[in-house]
């Protein structure tokens, strides 16, 4: 599982211009299984995703397409997740084991 910090970057201003296209990319993400849950970061610092079910190179190219990324709205910090332990409600991201 990946967490993505999507914190405003150089074109924080251009976040207005490019909100309707970022929240189709995000919605994209969702309809394909691939986001499971996505907000704001508090101070208006930006956004977060949680993906899943993808490899960190697909995530990468998934990224690059965002709009906010593509005009530099946002720089894209990623932190990978083996989860080990989930609440129930949770289980299915739990990593298949090896």
């Amino acid at each position: 599982m990946f967490v993505v910090q999507l914190k405003f970057s150089t074109n924080k201003a251009l976040a207005g211009e490019w909100m309707s296209a970022h929240k189709a990319w995000l919605q994209k993400g969702f309809d394909e299984g691939v986001f499971i849950a996505s907000g704001s970061l508090q101070g208006q610092q930006g956004g977060c995703v949680l993906a899943h079910g993808l490899g960190r190179a697909d995530l990468d190219q998934r990224l690059s397409e965002d709009p906010f990324v593509a005009n530099d709205v946002v720089r894209a910090e990623v932190i990978d997740i083996t989860v080990s332990k989930t609440d129930s409600r949770l289980s299915e991201l739990m990593e298949p084991s090896a």
